[in-house]
């Protein structure tokens, strides 16, 4: 198939779900054409990485003042400022009259609005990948981040946030989502009890990147914490890890380190690494050596949304994981077995003490993580599963009943 591809921001290695998606595709053989944003120069050679394995990258500067620009200019609106933030029409504007596309995929809600600019231009049959239920962030943020900017600017935009995507759920020929949770919240969003034509694409991992590493030697009583640290989902993990977890950890196992790995970490991230014990890394090359050499991998989420990424690549480096009920809700992990869970802190920092003090445990936990990821989370197997969907659309739109959606009344 020839395939549109159209993404907000540029996919890479931390924004795993794009650029795999992407990837496996052209690996099996199909023509893909990714339209891109850029923000800064770094992303430069992500852009030149992408056209290693892409028939064609087309991408567009995009400065902060013109998202800003967006953003105020929706404002006295009730339209959501994600569904602005990343628009540019002229990224899109030379493939309108192309009809030699197959098909047009657009990622997340800050990216809708090209594809609903295709359906209005184009008969090309158009997938949006939602990704998460942004509403469902936006209900968590506004009552648990830590950060009340972070608070506040989600409960500026929930209502909006809502009545939008209830909407927008309707407007395409399929919406993919991550897990069970964000199809059910979207589809009790949708706009008159209608029934969305919603599908659950879960993320895989690069087994080939994320992998166990026999020749490195785990570091002793280490605990890692991976995400983008300028994410407000991952601040309020880490500050929670630090202020409510670690000291009952420190009781027991005065030696144990926490490592802090992600890009971008905000003031209160680098503040952290005050304590003798933490250490901030910011960006670093490769993920993985460090979850290779870590003795376990810890995830305290609170916000159930989507697949976490984090506690997957932890387990695909045979990392035994210690996470949360909300990160596990949408997978078909066994508890105990492929990964340690625990809600209240005392329960955490035991099920961390525990790993740290029992090596036996610590392998058991790791390889049977790692198998439950080759099993269930293969991005070869995501691959073919979005071919069917595509020649799923593509057959319905040769159908003579496709009918217009109604324009959105802001």
């Amino acid at each position: 198939m020839k395939i549109l591809f159209i993404v907000p921001y540029v996919p890479n290695l931390v924004r795993v779900r794009p650029y795999n998606m992407i990837r496996s595709l052209a690996e099996r053989g199909h023509q893909v054409t990714v339209l891109t944003l850029w923000t800064n120069e770094a992303e430069q050679s992500d852009i030149e990485h992408l056209r290693e394995f892409c028939d064609v990258v087309h991408t567009i500067h995009m400065p902060g003042w013109r998202s800003l620009w967006n953003c105020a200019q929706v404002l006295p609106t009730r339209d959501p400022l994600q569904s602005v933030y990343s628009w540019q029409p002229a990224l899109v504007e030379p493939f309108l009259n192309d009809a030699s596309y197959d098909v047009v995929h657009v990622e997340h809600l800050r990216g809708a609005r090209y594809g609903l600019y295709f359906k209005q231009h184009s008969n090309i049959p158009v997938v949006w990948d939602s990704v998460d239920c942004i509403t469902h962030l936006f209900r968590q943020a506004s009552a648990q981040s830590t950060d009340r900017l972070r608070r506040w600017r989600s409960r500026l935009d929930l209502k909006r946030t809502e009545r939008y995507e209830g909407w927008l759920v309707n407007q395409f020929d399929r919406v993919l989502v991550t897990s069970p949770t964000d199809k059910q919240i979207l589809t009790s969003l949708s706009e008159n009890g209608s029934t969305p034509p919603i599908e659950v694409i879960p993320n895989g991992v690069a087994l080939q990147y994320f992998y166990p590493d026999t020749a490195v030697s785990r570091e002793a009583a280490t605990l890692i914490i991976s995400g983008k640290m300028s994410y407000h989902a991952n601040i309020t993990m880490a500050t929670h890890m630090v202020d409510k977890i670690m000291p009952y950890v420190w009781q027991e196992r005065p030696d144990a380190r926490l490592q802090i790995v992600g890009k971008d970490p905000t003031r209160d991230i680098l503040a952290l690494a005050q304590h003798p014990n933490i250490d901030v890394t910011g960006t670093v090359p490769e993920l993985p050596p460090y979850l290779q050499r870590a003795t376990l991998a810890v995830a305290p989420i609170t916000y159930n949304a989507g697949i976490q990424n984090k506690v997957l690549e932890a387990m695909a480096c045979a990392t035994p994981v210690v996470t949360t009920p909300q990160a596990t809700a949408s997978l078909q992990l066994k508890p105990g077995q492929d990964v340690l869970v625990a809600e209240q802190p005392t329960d955490f920092a035991q099920q961390i003490v525990s790993l740290l003090n029992n090596p036996h445990q610590q392998y058991q936990v790791g390889q049977a993580g790692r198998t439950y990821v080759e099993t269930y989370h293969n991005w070869i197997n995501v691959a073919q599963r979005l071919e069917e969907i595509y020649r799923e659309v593509i057959h319905e739109a040769q159908k003579p009943s496709m009918h217009l959606h109604n324009s959105y009344k802001s």
